[in-house]
Parts: C-alpha cells; structure tokens; sequence
C-alpha cells in the first residue's frame, strides 16, 4: 500500500478516535496522519496467495493473522497497517483495534513504498520485541527477502528467488517461492508478452 501525507496533526487518542470512522484506512506516526492509497493486482494478488497458504497453518498453530486492514501497534505514538501479520502472543489473540506482539510482518513491495519499507519501517517494526521476521516480497519480479532476528541487535538477511524453499522460521512454515506468484502477472511478464505479440 501507498502511504500519502496528510496535512493533519493528531495526538494518538484523537487519531484512535477518528481514524475507525474514515473511508480510507491511515497510518499513524508521531502525531502525523497517512492516508493509505490501493495497491497494484500483483501485489494484492501475492498477498492473497500468501493468506491463502498461511492461513490454515497458522490457525492449527492458534496463531492469528491479519491482512493489510488491521493495523500493528508499534510504540504509543506509531500505528502501521502491513500488508500481514502474524502473532502467536497470547495478548494479541483478543486485541480489537491493533496487533501489539507480531512475530511476523511481511510487507508486498510497490514501487511507490519500496523506500518507505525497506528503510523506515523497518526500523520501526524492529523495534517490536516479539517480531522475528520480516518479510519483503516484490511485486515486479520474482523475489522474496527475509529479515530474521539473531543475537542482540543483529538482523540476519536471506533472499529467495525462482525454484527456491522459503521458510518463515518464526512460525515454522515453508512453500515454494512460485506459490506466491501464481497466478500473478507480473510487469515484466506482460511487457514480454507484448514484445511476442
């Protein structure tokens, strides 16, 4: 999804307030309001794969996983909505308005957001105490990227491309990197495509 500023200033309460109540769903940071826009077909469509594929493991897991319109908490004046999370805490399995103790946030890249996710929130969400992985998965090609949390405050980075296994070692599930793009079709694909035709 695509982050677009907004001219508000809030504190967290008045956002918490007024943000259930909009058309649009927006991000909270310190006080300033971003209204998140569409994303693109290839993205929502990874997204769903995604879902499709983690969501009957996750629910034998009692892990609770949530899809870009639920938003994580991540400190009082921060609120994000990924595209998923995944929380296997006990204190998440009740919350109403945010995901507090994520294990796992993934994140489908956009041209648009790809800064934004790779650098900004990223450090934020690492900030998260229960967050293990985070995943970045690209909308333009095949191409999956993890960051795992090692010791102390060392993120350890693997990168998955076509024919491999990736694995999500904070809730033990594995699938073949070309399950996410199935079905997808991505823009070097179509360019190829009219290049034939």
């Amino acid at each position: 999804m695509i982050a677009v500023p907004s001219p508000q200033q809030m504190t967290t309460a008045a956002y918490l307030d007024w943000e259930p109540r909009q058309e649009l769903r927006y991000e909270f940071v310190n006080g300033s309001v971003y209204a998140m826009a569409g994303g693109s077909l290839p993205h929502n469509d990874i997204a769903i794969n995604l879902l499709t594929a983690l969501r009957p493991y996750t629910r034998k897991q009692a892990c609770r996983i949530n899809m870009a319109d639920a938003k994580v908490n991540i400190t009082p004046h921060i609120y994000r909505y990924p595209d998923l999370a995944i929380s296997c805490d006990e204190r998440d399995k009740t919350a109403l308005d945010a995901l507090r103790y994520p294990n796992l946030v993934i994140e489908v890249l956009s041209p648009g957001t790809e800064t934004l996710d790779r650098s900004e929130k990223f450090r934020e969400y690492r900030s998260l105490p229960s967050l293990e992985e985070y995943v970045l998965i690209s909308s333009t090609q095949i191409e999956v990227e993890i960051y795992r949390r090692g010791e102390r405050r060392l993120w350890l980075y693997s990168a998955y491309q076509a024919g491999d296994i990736v694995k999500l070692e904070s809730v033990g599930f594995e699938f073949p990197v070309e399950l996410l793009y199935d079905q997808v079709i991505l823009k070097d694909s179509e360019e190829d495509e009219e290049e034939r035709g």
